[in-house]
């Protein structure tokens, strides 16, 4: 499984970013797909998932503001980000758990970048 993750970038307190996950290679077997974030000096953060039925889950921290979804015929998840605050100024990662031979591996992407200024 390969994840291509995109859509991050400079933006302005307030403002909205989404972000795209793409998964090709054997992404059949993907069970479910999640959203990271790490600050610079900051442990790795879960900030929402999808799983392949579709039942979602968004942190607390971030609940009200972050939307996650998927389209399923393009094989590619994304991460709604409203009312940005400068304290979402980090790097942005997806990850997919696949199936495989009856084995649980996980797939990060290579992260993506956000930067909110005040």
């Amino acid at each position: 499984v390969q994840l291509q993750a995109s859509g991050g970038g400079l933006v302005q307190a307030g403002g909205s970013l989404r972000l795209s996950c793409a998964a090709s290679g054997s992404s059949f077997g993907i069970a479910a797909m999640r959203w990271y974030r790490q600050a610079p000096g900051k442990q790795r953060e879960l900030l929402a998932g999808i799983t392949s039925g579709g039942i979602t889950n968004v942190a607390d921290s971030v609940k009200g503001r972050f939307t996650i979804s998927r389209d399923t015929a393009k094989n590619t998840v994304y991460l709604q980000m409203n009312n940005l605050k400068p304290e979402d100024t980090a790097v942005y990662y997806c990850f997919a758990e696949a199936i495989e031979s009856g084995w649980s591996r996980g797939y990060w992407g290579q992260g993506t970048q956000v930067t909110v200024s005040s």
